[in-house]
C-alpha cells in the first residue's frame, strides 16, 4: 500500500479503529490478569487446540467470514473446517480428554479464518486482500466481541463489590414488577417454554449472523461491503454497554430477591427470597454487597438491545425474515424477565441504547447532518436521563405509578418515533416515472 492511499481519511479511519480496538484488548488483558482471570486475548488463543466454549458461534464467524468468497470456496473452506473438527475429535477419543467446559467442535472453524488471514496477506493483492481480511476480520470480530464481553462481565463482579438492584427493583413498582410476572407465567408454560426462551436466549448471536448474511449476500458479487449493517450494531452495543455495567452495577432480580440462577448461591446474598412470587416492598434503597462471581451485567438490558438491532435490521429483508426478527425480540424480552436476569426498567433503557446507537452509526454511514446529530443527542439525554432517574427517584417512581410508569414508556415511544421519522426522511425517494409528451393529433 503506497504512502498516497494511507492519507486517504478512510484508510485513516480504519487503521485508527484498528489500533483503538488492539489497545482495549491489550488493556482488558492486563486487567483482566490483575484480577487474576485470563483475558479475551487468551481465551480466544486457547481455542486454537482446546475445546471451544463458544463452538456455534466460531461456525457463525465462519459464514460471516464467507461472504467474501465464492460458492467453490466456501464448500472447501466449510469442508476443511469440519475435517479439522473430526481430527480434534479424534486425537481427543484417543487421548481420553473430556471435554465438560465447551464444545467438541468449533477449532476447525477458527483455523480456516486464521488460514484466510494468512492467505490474504501472502496470496492476495490490492482490493482482493482487503476484501479477504474484511471477512476474516468481521468473522473474528463476532468471535472476539463474545470474548471480551464474558471478560468484561468478570471484571465487574471482581471490581463493584456492591450493586443498586434496590434502587431499580423500587423503580419497577412503576410498570408494575414486570419480572415478578413474566416469571410466573413462564414457571406456569413448564419445561417446553422454558427450553424455548433459553434457547432463543443463548443463541442471539446466530440470529444476528443469520440476519447478516442476508444483508452482506451481494458481497462476493459486489466486491464490497455495504456501507452499515448489523454486525457494526451489535459490535458497538457489546463494547459501550459493559462501561455502563460499571457505573450501574445490577444482577437482576433473580439473584437479589431469588435463589441464583440455578437454584443455589443467591440466596446467602439476596435481600429476601422473594422472585418470582411476591414482589418486593417498597422501601428507601440502598447499595447492598454481592459476591464476586455473578457479573453485574443489568443496566442496560444488552439482550433487548441486540434484540432490538436484529428487529430492526430484520425490517428490509423478506417476509421470514421479518417475522424471525419479531419472533426474536418477543422472545428475548420475555426470556429477560421470565427468567429473572432484568427489571422491567432494563428493558427500557436497552431499547433506547439501542436505537442510540443505531443512529449514530447509520448517520456515521450516510455522513453525519442536523437530523442525525438531533437524533442522536436526543436518544442519548433520553438514556441519561433514565438513569439518574432510577438512581435518584425509584421511591417516588413506585409511589406513584400511573405518573412514573406511562412516562417511562412514552420517553421509550419518542425514541423510537424519532428514529422511525428521521431514518425515513433518509430513504431515497423514488423519482416518478417520465410520461410521453402528448401527440398532436393529425388533421
Amino acid at each position: 500500500m503506497t504512502f498516497a492511499a494511507w492519507r486517504r481519511p478512510r484508510t485513516i479511519l480504519w487503521a485508527t479503529a484498528g489500533v483503538v480496538t488492539l489497545g482495549f484488548l491489550i488493556a482488558l488483558e492486563i486487567t483482566a490478569r490483575h484480577y487474576g482471570l485470563p483475558g479475551p486475548i487468551t481465551n480466544q488463543a486457547q481455542e486454537v487446540i482446546f475445546a471451544p466454549k463458544s463452538g456455534p458461534l466460531l461456525y457463525a464467524g465462519m459464514a460471516l467470514m464467507m461472504v467474501v468468497l465464492t460458492w467453490r470456496q466456501r464448500l472447501i473452506a466449510t469442508g476443511v473446517a469440519i475435517g479439522i473438527d473430526a481430527v480434534f475429535l479424534l486425537v481427543r477419543w484417543a487421548v481420553d480428554a473430556k471435554v465438560t467446559d465447551g464444545h467438541f467442535f468449533g477449532n476447525g472453524a477458527l483455523w480456516v479464518m486464521l488460514g484466510y488471514a494468512v492467505i490474504a496477506v501472502t496470496h492476495r493483492t490490492g482490493r482482493e486482500r482487503v476484501l479477504l481480511l474484511k471477512g476474516v476480520g468481521l468473522g473474528l470480530l463476532l468471535v472476539a466481541g463474545r470474548k471480551t464481553g464474558d471478560t468484561w462481565l468478570l471484571i465487574t463482579a471482581k471490581s463493584r463489590p456492591t450493586v443498586l438492584d434496590q434502587y431499580l427493583a423500587t423503580a419497577d413498582h412503576a410498570l408494575g414488577n414486570p419480572s415478578w410476572l413474566a416469571g410466573r407465567i413462564v414457571e406456569a408454560t413448564g419445561p417446553i417454554g422454558t427450553h424455548l426462551l433459553d434457547w432463543v436466549y443463548i443463541q442471539l448471536a446466530v440470529a444476528a449472523v443469520v440476519i447478516t448474511a442476508y444483508q452482506l449476500r451481494n458481497v462476493a458479487v459486489e466486491r464490497r461491503f455495504p456501507s452499515h449493517h448489523l454486525v457494526r450494531t451489535f459490535l458497538v452495543i457489546g463494547l459501550l454497554g459493559p462501561g455502563i455495567y460499571m457505573i450501574f452495577p445490577v444482577v437482576g432480580p433473580i439473584f437479589a430477591y431469588g435463589p441464583g440462577a440455578f437454584g443455589t448461591g443467591g440466596v446467602h446474598w439476596a435481600v429476601a427470597d422473594l422472585w418470582p412470587h411476591t414482589p418486593p416492598p417498597v422501601s428507601i434503597p440502598h447499595p447492598m454487597p454481592y459476591d464476586e462471581i455473578t457479573p453485574r451485567n443489568c443496566m442496560p438490558s444488552l439482550h433487548t438491545a441486540w434484540a432490538t438491532a436484529i428487529f430492526i435490521h430484520s425490517r428490509k429483508g423478506p417476509r421470514v425474515l421479518r417475522f424471525a426478527g419479531t419472533f426474536w425480540l418477543i422472545a428475548t424480552l420475555g426470556a429477560t424477565l421470565g427468567f429473572g436476569y432484568h427489571y422491567g426498567v432494563d428493558l427500557i433503557a436497552g431499547v433506547v441504547f439501542a436505537i442510540t446507537v443505531e443512529a449514530a452509526l447509520r448517520s456515521l454511514a450516510r455522513g453525519w447532518d442536523r437530523s442525525g446529530i438531533q437524533l442522536v443527542a436526543y436518544g442519548t439525554t433520553v438514556f441519561a436521563a433514565l438513569l439518574v432517574s432510577y438512581r435518584y427517584l425509584p421511591v417516588e417512581m413506585a409511589k406513584h405509578p400511573w405518573v412514573f410508569g406511562p412516562l417511562l414508556l412514552l420517553a421509550m415511544a419518542s425514541v423510537i418515533y424519532g428514529y422511525v421519522r428521521t431514518t425515513r426522511l433518509w430513504e431515497p425517494k423514488a423519482a416518478p416515472a417520465l410520461q410521453p409528451e402528448p401527440q398532436p393529433e393529425l388533421v
